[in-house]
Formats: structure tokens, sequence, C-alpha cells
């Protein structure tokens, strides 16, 4: 009777395999599995209540869970290769960050469904300069163009944490690649983050795009809080005086400086033009009027690519990748980087208030922490909230767009010089 017992036991594991791996796993990965599923439901909530940013939290949060449930005994290369399998090899049917040669990587490209999508989409850099491309088209730089210097100097102040942590980060024992992937999280540009340690520490750009992207949500709803405790409540109201003799920055006139500033910055900087082409291209397509192409990369582009990056991201998000001894210091620098970020952005605020005579907004200051158009809608936001009659949106938003050029050509310096 007892072996008839164990026999059934064995048939029901092999039905569900996922019971046969977490029977037969180290219960220190079996926890963190656990964690993360929670995690990633907590994920899609907040999400969901406007809490986080839900085009990005929700199928991270759901691609979190599921592949952290969906792990099994696998060996897709030898099954397909029709060679000795490992039984103790473990895998998922979505894709494999750590597959080394082409001839394995072909193997994958037949069995694992999201396996062609980050291999010729994620890991190359390009998913990154198809939102570029999208926000792009949605930047409207006569912000900058009406008011360049203030934008310029705050956008400066709001990269703070990228100067600051790249320092901090060599103390953890990180070289100098890794260190300046890491601190480009203080720039608050996903995109930027996945293409700078994509070229500097490919090793490693798995878990630091997976940890600027978490923050980069918790940003959101983080941010109002530092605003809270920096800014008195007097000064959070402030209303901006009204702009007079106002410059009015023609459709023309937006294309030529996109023109001029794409060329120049890729001439400077060639190691970072795709990232300067695909926004300015992004521009160029907004202030040529077509507005069937903008409708494209601004629509079915952005929101596509940020579907798909959510989705690996999450899926990437797995507990092996988590449980490496690398990850706990750059969540510690990750958030060091954007809370730095976040404060000198303020700083600056503060710095404009005192040379305006107190005329001037200091939470205009957070809008310079590049995440477009978050920042600058949390800015809007936090100032509506002790007074509704005060607009700050056009100041901020000139911060926020100068703050992506900004972190776009620190990435550039950082690509340049670390090598």
């Amino acid at each position: 009777m007892r072996g008839a017992e164990m026999e059934y036991f064995s048939n029901l594991t092999e039905i569900f395999q996922g019971i046969d791996l977490l029977l037969k796993s180290d219960p220190k990965i079996v926890l963190v599995r656990l964690l993360l599923i929670i995690l990633g439901g907590v994920m899609i909530y907040l999400g969901k209540k406007g809490v986080l940013e839900a085009l990005l939290m929700i199928p991270m949060g759901l691609g979190m869970c599921t592949i952290n449930a969906s792990l099994m005994f696998f060996d897709p290369i030898n099954m397909v290769n029709k060679t000795p399998v490992d039984p103790t090899k473990v895998g998922t049917l979505f894709l494999d960050s750590t597959v080394a040669s082409n001839d394995q990587l072909m193997t994958l490209m037949q069995v694992d469904w999201l396996q062609p999508i980050y291999t010729l989409a994620f890991s190359n850099g390009l998913i990154a300069c198809l939102i570029f491309i999208g926000i792009g088209s949605l930047l409207d730089v006569g912000f900058v163009m009406c008011r360049p210097y203030v934008s310029m100097f705050l956008a400066v102040c709001g990269e703070l944490g990228t100067l600051l942590v790249l320092p901090i980060a060599t103390l953890f024992g990180m070289n100098l690649q890794e260190a300046a992937s890491i601190a480009l999280v203080g720039g608050a540009d996903g995109p930027m983050v996945l293409f700078g340690s994509l070229k500097m520490a490919p090793d490693l750009f798995v878990p630091i795009t997976i940890v600027a992207y978490l923050y980069l949500g918790l940003a959101y709803g983080g941010f109002p809080y530092l605003v809270k405790f920096m800014i008195p409540k007097k000064l959070i109201g402030i209303k901006m005086p009204e702009e007079k003799n106002t410059i009015r920055i023609t459709s023309g006139q937006k294309l030529v400086f996109a023109i001029c500033a794409c060329v120049l910055l890729s001439f400077l900087f060639p190691v970072a033009s795709p990232l300067f082409f695909s926004l300015f291209l992004g521009i160029a397509i907004r202030e040529s009027g077509l507005e069937k192409f903008q409708y494209i990369v601004s629509e079915l582009v952005l929101y596509g690519s940020t579907l798909m990056l959510g989705l690996l991201l999450g899926v990437l998000c797995d507990a092996h990748t988590i449980m490496n001894p690398k990850v706990l210091p750059l969540l510690l620098l990750g958030i060091l980087a954007l809370l730095l970020s976040g404060v000198g952005g303020l700083l600056g605020g503060y710095i404009m208030y005192f040379i305006t005579g107190g005329k001037y907004n200091p939470v205009i200051g957070i809008a310079a922490v590049s995440c477009v158009p978050s920042t600058a809608k949390v800015a809007q936001k936090c100032v509506s909230k002790v007074n509704p009659g005060a607009i700050i949106m056009p100041h901020a938003l000139g911060a926020n767009i100068c703050g992506v050029i900004t972190t776009a050509i620190i990435t550039a310096i950082y690509m340049s010089l670390i090598k």
C-alpha cells in the first residue's frame, strides 16, 4: 500500500511540476519566491489605486508574480538538441537572460516565447530608444526655450544624486562602470538607465534596470512627501507672477532647436547618439505637424514599448536574480540616488526663490528630476492641494524637459570617460 501511495504521489508531482520544484528547492529560495509574488500583487494593487505608475507597475507586477510561480525543472537546450537532459536544471517558458552562446540563443528563441523580444529589443537598447521617440513626440521644447537658463540651472541641481552616488558606490566595492550605471538612477529616466547600464555594466544591467524602474514607480508616490518635508506650506502655495512680454516660440523655431541640439549633442557625445536621435526625432515629428506619425509614436510605439518593458522587467525579477549579493547594495544606492536628486532639485528651487525675492515657487525644483512628465505632475499636484489657483506647470515642464536632456548628457559623459 505504501509503495502505491508513493507512486501516486510521484505521478502527482509529475503533473503539478511547480509543486515538485517547491518541495526540492532551498527554503531560502522558496521564501524569496513567495515574497516576490506578494510584492508583485502589491505593485498591481498600488498601480490600480494610482499610488504607483499603473502603466508600468501592473504588467511588471503580474510578470513578477507569474515568473516566480512558473519555475520548473526544465532543460530546453538539451531537450531540443536531443542530448542528455539535466534533471536538476530550473527554468521557465518565458526567457533566459543568462544564455551564453549564439547556438543556445537560437535554440531558446524557438522555445521561450519572450526570448525573441528580449534579445532583439531589450538587451540591445532598442526598447529604450523606442520609448524615447514616443516621449519626444509629447514634449513641447517651447517651455525650455522660453526660460532656458532657469530650466538648465534646475536640471543640473536635479542631477545631484547622479553625481554624488558615483563615488559613494565605489565604497561598496563596485567598479567605476557599475557605480556609474547605478548612479544614473538619480536621473529618474528609466530608458537612460537601461541604455547606460547595458553599455557600461552588461553583467548587472538586468538588476540595475529592475531597481531603477521599481524606484521610478515609487518616486511618483514618494516625492510629494519629500516636498512636504523640505518646503513649508506657505511656500508650496506661492503663485507664480504673470510673465510679461512672453516670448512666442513657433513650431519652426522648435524644429530648428531639435535639429541643432541633436546634431551638436551627437557630435560631442557619439556614444549616446541613439538616445539623442530618438528623443529629437520624436520632437521633430511633433513640430513638423506629421499627425499620423505622431499618433503612431505617441500612442502605439510609446505605450506598446512601455507594456513590453514592464512585462520583461517583471519576468526578469525572479528569485535567483534578487538573491544576487550585489542587488542589496544596488537597492540602497538606487534609492539614495533618487533621494539626493529630489533634494538637489528642491534646493535649486529654494535658490531661485531667494534670487527672485520670494516670487519663485521652490516646488518647481522637484520637476527637474527628469521623470517626464511624472515629476512635473507631482509638482503641480502638491501646489494645487495648498493653492488651487497657483499654476506652475509651464515652469515645471521647462525644468522637466531640460532634465531629460541633462540626464542624457551625463549618461554620455559617463559612457565616454568610464571605460
